[in-house]
């Protein structure tokens, strides 16, 4: 077995102090290395790619010029990262996980220009699983073994499955039990993300029926200035995805079920909303995202504002800089 070797060198802003470690049986072309990373056997780095501190590129690795691999990066063995991949910091790869970068692919004609597929902070990809090009994989998500992602991925979504679709998110209080439902009703209050509170609503009931009544300025704390309605929504889609400036939002699930993921920036939880007797006041500046519908499912809300797009924002990075926890990426 041949002796390993540190080696060092220089980068675009002057020599690189201390050195990376190189594997004798490795192929690094690239000067761009970070400090204390590794690159391990039968790995190739080539001349362009730029490489971070302190990260593990496992054995039989190849990594193409237009490639920018952030910091503490895990890398597995079998991995090829093409022309336009990112990997922001933080990033676990697992083995024989595959990206491409061209859509329309034929023997010897080149795009232009290759799309640009991004992996965000903390995200991780498990074994085997295809990565369409030009996507955003979110801060944070976990894209499950062997899945096919065709679309981008949330941050904080789990992903599973061909094609890939979100069964859940990461850092989330659980459900109760489908087989315990007397668990799982909601309790009025103060849930653990900011901003969201739970109100049971006033119900009438006789022969005649039950009727679910809401007194505005004590169970909707607001005035409402325009309502909406969701239905027909297909059990695997995803709705919300974002996060308001100003608007305050009161929602109902008054036919059906579907889950409510409300999150604060540090704290993430899951409401399941089965019932028109419970309502959820969600304040300005909360992440929110509603999915697991079920066929029959019908969601009202009441918005505190009319309609103005001004007031979304619908990019988690830029959410976390308002809310002044974002701690940056690649």
């Amino acid at each position: 077995m041949l002796p390993s070797r540190s080696r060092s060198g220089s980068d675009a802003t002057g020599p690189r102090n201390p050195g990376f470690f190189q594997h004798p049986r490795a192929l690094v072309e690239s000067a761009r290395i970070g400090a204390r990373t590794r690159i391990w056997a039968f790995a190739h780095v080539l001349p362009e790619a730029v490489i971070g501190a302190d990260c593990n590129i496992c054995d039989h690795v190849f990594i193409e010029n237009q490639v920018v691999v952030g910091d503490r990066v895990t890398i597995k063995s079998g991995v090829q990262l093409w022309d336009g991949v990112v990997l922001d910091d933080d990033v676990f790869v697992g083995p024989n996980a595959t990206f491409t970068n061209d859509p329309f692919p034929r023997s010897r004609q080149w795009q232009d220009r290759v799309p640009r597929t991004v992996v965000r902070t903390g995200a991780s990809i498990g074994a085997n699983a295809t990565i369409l090009p030009g996507l955003t994989i979110g801060r944070g998500a976990l894209v499950g073994a062997g899945a096919v992602v065709t679309h981008d991925v949330p941050a904080n979504a789990i992903v599973i499955g061909n094609p890939a679709y979100i069964h859940g998110y990461v850092d989330t209080l659980p459900e109760a039990p489908r087989s315990r439902p007397e668990a799982r009703v909601l309790t009025s209050g103060a849930t653990s993300v900011r901003g969201v509170t739970v109100h049971k609503l006033t119900v009438v009931s006789d022969l005649r029926g039950s009727l679910a009544v809401s007194e505005l300025a004590r169970e909707v704390p607001f005035v409402p200035k325009r309502f909406f309605s969701v239905f027909d929504v297909p059990s695997r889609e995803v709705r919300g995805e974002h996060a308001h400036v100003r608007l305050h939002q009161f929602l109902v699930c008054i036919h059906g079920e579907c889950s409510l993921l409300v999150d604060d920036g540090s704290q993430r939880q899951e409401l399941h909303l089965d019932s028109p007797r419970i309502g959820v006041h969600v304040e300005p500046m909360v992440w929110g995202v509603q999915y697991k519908f079920s066929p029959d499912a019908v969601l009202v809300v009441l918005a505190s504002d009319p309609y103005d797009p001004d007031d979304y924002v619908r990019d988690y990075e830029a959410f976390l800089d308002l809310v002044g926890l974002n701690a940056g990426s690649t």
